[in-house]
């Protein structure tokens, strides 16, 4: 069995989940404006250029989670599902998982974005295996820190890796679609890896190795 694997930060959603949850945080009232908001956008910035230290932009990003009771954050996660994410859900994305689905196909969604925000979000893609970040869980509540290996850059290699011992499952028919160069590492270990709408760095990238570039958007 072929195992394809999507990215899901602007791969199979024209936006940004991680970002976008903190913004929506910022709108309910939930973290105050000004310093979020700024340290919000520096850490998209750290991560779109490549410089993001992943463990500091994790204990900033879970925060609201450690602090807030998971009533609440559940409550504003279907919120946000509804109103920020449905929205940008890319129906060639959807397209692609269904033809790997089709073709009898292992599909996993594989992010960066911690699993409290993404779980759901790959459920509504109809896809039950994700590999993310995990925030660290324990008594009921969340601690505010990761556990574990974050899914990030060579992580995600790292990650892929114990999936694939616990599974039992091979790269050798493999497929990964992701838009950004955050990803040149578990691009370059995969069968078939395919740039999706790539960020400048990553285009750069894949048409020197000839890998195959497509866009989700409708973009040239």
């Amino acid at each position: 069995m072929s195992l394809a694997l999507f990215d899901l930060d602007n791969t199979l959603l024209a936006g940004d989940s991680d970002y976008s949850w903190g913004q929506f945080l910022i709108e309910l009232g939930v973290v105050d404006r000004d310093e979020y908001e700024q340290a919000n956008q520096r850490f998209y910035d750290d991560y779109q250029v490549g410089r993001l230290d992943i463990h500091e932009f994790a204990a900033f990003a879970f925060r609201p989670l450690g602090e807030n009771a998971l009533v609440d954050l559940e409550r504003w996660r279907e919120q946000f599902l509804r109103e920020r994410i449905a929205p940008i859900m890319l129906p060639a994305g959807r397209e692609k998982i269904e033809a790997h689905r089709q073709a009898g196909d292992d599909i996993v969604i594989i992010t960066a974005t911690n699993r409290f925000i993404t779980e759901p979000i790959a459920a509504a893609f109809g896809v039950s295996q994700l590999l993310a970040t995990e925030p660290e869980f324990r008594d009921g509540a969340f601690t505010g820190r990761i556990a574990g290996i974050p899914c990030f850059q060579q992580g995600k290699v790292e990650r892929l890796m114990q999936w694939l011992a616990e599974t039992g499952g091979t790269l050798d028919q493999s497929w990964f679609y992701s838009d950004s160069h955050n990803d040149i590492p578990l691009l370059e270990r995969v069968a078939h890896p395919v740039a999706v709408d790539p960020d400048d760095a990553l285009r750069v990238v894949a048409e020197e190795r000839g890998w195959d570039v497509v866009s989700f958007r409708g973009a040239p």
